[in-house]
């Protein structure tokens, strides 16, 4: 009774019709909602819309199409361009990611310690991540011109190349792929800095200071302390770096559109050209769903070892 009473109160005091705010699973409900409203409409309805495509021969002519079954996974599975793809693919992702780890954890501590204009220097790092990523690319496409190249500019005046010589960055297999992972690298080093330099700031100021004390010297403070305590949040780094890599097609399509041979075309920008550009809208689909078993074991991997990382 005691406690049936401060109830009724507080019923007696809420305006009419809001009394359902006091039912927790009603109102969690009702809180949720317009999460898996738009998890409904913006996931599950494009994944499974796809699913009906890839198993049909649906064209930009006929959306629907004939039901196929999985003739387009094995005629996929088949093809060598599909295979030189899925190559550069993990070589894309595997290579940038290696590469902005490093990157982003020497920025990281370099922000880490107080020096004059780092604030500019902070702005200048962030600067990539937060430009319109289309214009920054079609900007990198001018420094790699054919015959306007600025590095190009920059080589001839080092004497590294001939008055008339040219790199051709983005016409050669190996160069072209150099290219689209450095701007890739650039314009998602950013993230990663912000996530590290987050997490050591979190390291406990005493731990790095008794190491000190005992004599630990940078190299011994960076890969007994720092890394092993970095661990979750290199794990969540790396996730979402690989998540974006896989499904970006941007800097593909602005500078090579997959070319040269198709040696810088990855799983996103061959989905777009078949499925858009080629109007095969069953292939293009098919070939997107691809990326999703490698992302999902790709999460499952780098959770698990988060995981890991945490307990231990």
């Amino acid at each position: 009774m005691a406690v049936a009473q401060p109830r009724a109160a507080v019923e007696g005091a809420l305006p009419r019709g809001t009394l359902w705010l006091e039912r927790a699973s009603l109102l969690g409900s009702v809180m949720l909602a317009p999460a898996l409203i738009y998890i409904v409409a913006f996931v599950a309805f494009p994944f499974g819309f796809a699913l009906y495509l890839s198993m049909t021969d649906a064209t930009v002519g006929n959306p629907y199409g004939s039901w196929v079954g999985l003739r387009n996974f094995v005629e996929i599975v088949q093809s060598p361009t599909f295979l030189r793809t899925l190559k550069n693919t993990f070589v894309f992702t595997v290579v940038s990611q290696l590469l902005i780890l490093i990157l982003a954890k020497v920025l990281a501590l370099a922000l880490y310690r107080d020096f004059r204009g780092k604030g500019l220097v902070t702005f200048l790092i962030l600067l990539p991540w937060a430009a319109p990523i289309s214009l920054t690319t079609i900007g990198w496409l001018w420094i790699f011109h054919a015959r306007f190249s600025i590095i190009d500019w920059a080589l001839r005046q080092l004497g590294l190349l001939g008055p008339n010589e040219n790199m051709f960055w983005l016409g050669r297999p190996s160069l072209a792929m150099a290219a689209v992972i450095a701007v890739h690298v650039w314009r998602l080093l950013p993230f990663a800095t912000v996530l590290l330099l987050a997490g050591l700031t979190a390291i406990p100021r005493d731990v790095l200071d008794q190491a000190e004390v005992d004599g630990a010297g940078f190299w011994r403070k960076l890969f007994q302390i720092q890394l092993p305590l970095l661990l979750p949040i290199l794990s969540v780094a790396v996730l979402f770096g690989t998540i974006f890599t896989f499904t970006d097609m941007t800097v593909v399509y602005v500078l090579t559109r997959g070319g040269p041979f198709d040696m810088t075309q990855v799983l996103a920008s061959l989905a777009f050209f078949k499925g858009i550009h080629g109007g095969n809208l069953s292939v293009g689909a098919a070939i997107s769903l691809f990326l999703f078993p490698l992302l999902l074991i790709a999460a499952v991997v780098i959770l698990r070892l988060a995981r890991r990382a945490e307990v231990t």
